[in-house]
């Protein structure tokens, strides 16, 4: 499996040249973050050689569609239904021992100093400080036994300590039902882990669904897990780093402003603290950090949302046939969804589903299966040449939407909806698509590969007689 561990993707992506190792000493300070950026959705970066560590920093493991379908064994077009299919069964990961866990060959329990020990970078230019960006943030459901995974944005707040972003969802809702009882959540952060798993965290399931179990159910094997050194959590054995913890109770401290994925600044305001009890790491640990609203960053949000709106559009309009959540929508607000329309009003209908999918969908297109739907590009054609606002419009006012979108109040605005399908009853011609015989078969690289002696230069003269007759 090229996804097995964080370092055998690592190992895989250099040996398809989609790895560049940067030597050139950088900064931690917004350096790092520009140069992930310039290669954002082309190569990922290994940096050897970060100021005042010896520590090296990786980004952009997986930026386009086509990484995550490779690292799940599949296409694009196969990437929904296998991440569907784990999420609806997924399968026990395998406990081992320390010995046989890489994250345990170091271990610290004792003055943990956070900025000291790992190159944590600043991203953005008004972000208030050094954050980690790609944590696999894992607790505990002490009733059930299960296990949540999700990624939240963490400030280092001191040495030892962390401001976390809990939105309202199953931390949140774990670190509630701790508060309200007087007692610390325990938790663990995860660094460094193979992109199987990575988008395995972002799965949208059910509460007591343990992600790291959908992980190994996407996996040709299960997910190798180790127990943490002071807190009742399992993590996964290959991981680079992993920080041990306590949601603290009743404390809440300022934090942020942070570079969301909507690409503005979520606002500072007073988050919980996570104080560390304990690190451990592999010997010589990599640093992985995901570039907020990059498109390693947006993919992440958007593929399991994905499955989640296939699943919801599907119990409405059985004929749908696949959602693509849009980078241009920076994977949240934008859906496009493709139906195999049988019966007047359907598109509308997927549409109204979309909406109640999630809040944060705030715009909706839906077309015809024979669209490609990631190819904006023809999304935009269809919209262009199948969409008429006084009939094809859908406007939901006054509805929730996502805080982050600066454009709502406070997250109350309002959503659209286009029909972009051909109607049942158009005449045959009317909305035939053109197209040339031969050319979806067709291999370019034949004709480029023939060789030849170039262009007659007959051909390339310019201001002879011949050519003077053809434009006077």
């Amino acid at each position: 499996m090229k996804a097995r561990t964080f370092r055998t993707w690592l190992a895989h992506l250099e040996s398809t040249g989609r790895l560049v190792a940067i030597d050139k000493k950088v900064s931690l300070e917004y350096e790092i973050a520009a140069v992930a950026k310039k290669l954002d959705g082309k190569k990922a970066v290994y940096f050897s050689n970060i100021e005042n560590y010896g520590m090296p920093v990786v980004s952009g493991i997986c930026s386009t569609r086509d990484d995550f379908a490779e690292a799940l064994e599949t296409d694009q077009y196969g990437i929904i239904p296998k991440f569907t299919e784990a999420v609806a069964s997924p399968k026990a990961c395998r406990k081992v021992s320390n010995q046989d866990a890489p994250v345990k060959e170091n271990i610290i329990t004792e003055n943990i100093d956070l900025l000291k020990t790992f190159p944590i970078p600043v991203h953005h230019e008004m972000d208030s400080g050094n954050y980690i960006t790609a944590g696999l943030f894992i607790t505990r459901d002490p009733v059930t036994r299960k296990q949540n995974v999700s990624i939240h944005r963490l400030q280092i707040s001191g040495k030892d300590k962390l401001g976390v972003l809990l939105l309202p969802r199953h931390t949140f809702h774990l670190y509630k039902q701790a508060e309200e009882e007087g007692r610390a959540l325990e938790c663990a952060i995860v660094i460094g882990v193979d992109p199987v798993t990575l988008l395995a965290s972002q799965a949208s399931t059910p509460f007591g669904i343990d992600e790291l179990e959908i992980a190994s159910a996407l996996r040709s094997e299960p997910l190798e897990t180790v127990r943490c050194e002071t807190v009742d959590i399992d993590v996964p054995a290959y991981a680079e780093i992993v920080l041990e913890g306590k949601i603290l109770p009743h404390i809440r401290e300022p934090e942020g402003p942070f570079g969301e994925f909507p690409k503005y600044y979520g606002p500072r305001s007073d988050k919980e603290i996570v104080q560390l009890t304990a690190v451990s790491h592999r010997k010589d640990p990599i640093f992985y950090t995901i570039i907020p609203a990059g498109y390693e960053h947006l993919l992440l949000g958007g593929i399991p949302r994905e499955a989640s709106l296939i699943q919801s559009v599907r119990q409405t309009v059985p004929s749908a046939v696949a959602v693509h959540m849009s980078p241009g929508g920076t994977c949240r607000y934008h859906a496009v969804v493709s139906i195999k329309k049988r019966n007047k009003g359907e598109a509308k209908n997927a549409i109204l589903a979309a909406f109640a999918n999630s809040f944060d969908i705030k715009h909706v297109v839906v077309v015809d299966e024979e669209v490609d739907i990631f190819n904006m590009e023809e999304v935009e054609w269809a919209i262009a040449t199948r969409f008429q606002v006084d009939k094809d419009l859908v406007v939901v006012e006054g509805a929730q939407g996502s805080k982050l979108d600066p454009s709502t109040n406070d997250g109350f605005g309002s959503k659209t909806g286009f029909d972009c399908t051909v109607p049942l009853n158009s005449e045959p011609m009317r909305y035939k698509r053109i197209s040339i015989p031969g050319y979806a078969n067709m291999d370019i690289q034949e004709y480029l590969n023939e060789t030849s002696s170039g262009v007659n230069p007959e051909h390339l003269e310019y201001g002879n007689r011949r050519n003077d007759s053809l434009i006077s």
